[in-house]
């Protein structure tokens, strides 16, 4: 039966690679999958999924008046001989940047099309509110987990992003601010509020 996942992580926790995986995994098994990604994220180009060490391939943007449900739906035309047009799984990048109808028409791919849809990205953002394509993806899907990564700092889990300037910690501004490494440090919460500091 197809479901919606949600693979949720702070900065650096490997979501890109995971998902290049994934879709190397299917498309090895000869199986049509749509690789998609925010139309915001523009680092390594519009339409580009890009892992930390390397690895990248196009895949479709999205954005904000796209309708995945429509686009899976025209894209994954039965062949009445073998099936080769379905697709057999959509995966989403940067997920957190998605609208609530877009989480909307994902749960409608997987409950009238019966295609699992699978979304990786940030859960918060680095005031630690929700994103909103992460809240509606909580609320909607079916399975949630969390990849791990550890604290610049300390060595902890991180649990949240830092924002960075000319090395100094952000906490006010933009909720979207499309940065990498340069901008963006997975914390621990002690390390969220005293970056720098030795944990007792």
């Amino acid at each position: 039966m197809a479901q919606l996942f949600f693979r949720y992580g702070a900065m650096s926790s490997g979501k890109s690679i995971e998902i290049l995986k994934v879709a190397h995994n299917y498309e090895v098994q000869g199986r049509k999958i749509a690789l998609m990604t925010s139309g915001l994220d523009d680092r390594s180009g519009v339409g580009v999924v890009a892992s930390r060490i390397g690895m990248h391939r196009d895949a479709t943007p999205i954005d904000d008046q796209m309708n995945l449900f429509d686009y899976v739906k025209q894209n994954s035309k039965q062949d009445e001989k073998d099936g080769a047009g379905k697709i057999a799984c959509v995966l989403i990048d940067e997920a957190q940047f998605l609208k609530k109808h877009h989480v909307l028409e994902c749960a409608k791919i997987v409950d009238e099309l019966q295609i699992p849809v699978m979304a990786f990205g940030l859960k918060n953002d680095f005031q630690n509110h929700l994103f909103e394509g992460s809240e509606n993806l909580l609320i909607y899907a079916d399975k949630i987990e969390e990849m791990k990564t550890i604290c610049r700092y300390c060595g902890h889990k991180a649990t949240m992003n830092l924002r960075i300037n000319d090395g100094k910690p952000i906490y006010e501004g933009e909720q979207v601010q499309i940065g990498g490494d340069e901008s963006y440090y997975p914390v621990c919460r002690f390390h969220y509020y005293h970056p720098n500091e030795l944990r007792k």
